[in-house]
């Protein structure tokens, strides 16, 4: 059984400190999710990567997000790019607890390989944008970005292409003015 979509605004008790704490003023008014809320609580590894990737950095990510899956650590991401999506397809293959970010709203249709993982209580699906927000755009991949970076305990980058996109926004999460910043636990950037 699929659960029931669900808001959270920062008023709400679900509603995660680690949000109002490290974004300040800039802390989403809402979140949207389905899925286990309780994992907003564990200690999580954020992951990012960029859509080009050297071969080396791939095989190394994938080893990472099997060394999480064995441990059952969870991980949060937009799982977007293609290392992302592989490293996902690793994690949904054990038990570890998966939180999902996408850089737009919740999707109206599940795909089948997170159904059980759903209905078993280790995945969330969490958006900040209204069900208007249905196409990535860069913009709102760079804002989903600040929301999963300001909930994780740490940041794993196997690859962030010099002068890309992502390169710039890891830069710019390090450089702001936040109280409790994530670590970048492992990183192919300068």
């Amino acid at each position: 059984m699929i659960p029931q979509l669900t808001s959270i605004s920062p008023g709400d008790p679900g509603y995660p400190a680690r949000l109002r704490q490290r974004l300040g003023a800039e802390a989403p008014s809402e979140l949207t999710a389905l899925g286990n809320l309780d994992l907003l609580s564990k200690p999580m590894t954020a992951l990012f990567c960029s859509a080009r990737c050297p071969g080396s950095v791939i095989l190394h990510a994938y080893d990472q997000a099997a060394q999480w899956r064995d441990t059952g650590h969870c991980v949060i991401s937009g799982f977007h790019s293609p290392v992302e999506k592989e490293c996902l397809r690793i994690l949904l293959r054990g038990k570890p607890p998966i939180i999902i970010c996408p850089a737009r709203s919740l999707p109206k249709r599940i795909p089948h390989e997170w159904r059980k993982p759903l209905a078993d209580g280790r995945l969330l699906i969490l958006s900040i944008f209204p069900q208007t927000e249905s196409r990535i755009t860069a913009d709102l991949a760079t804002r989903r970005n600040e929301l999963v970076a300001a909930l994780a305990d740490d940041v794993f980058v196997p690859h962030a292409t010099p002068g890309g996109r992502l390169e710039r926004s890891l830069h710019r999460l390090e450089h702001k003015d936040t109280r409790a910043r994530p670590p970048v636990k492992s990183t192919s950037w300068p």
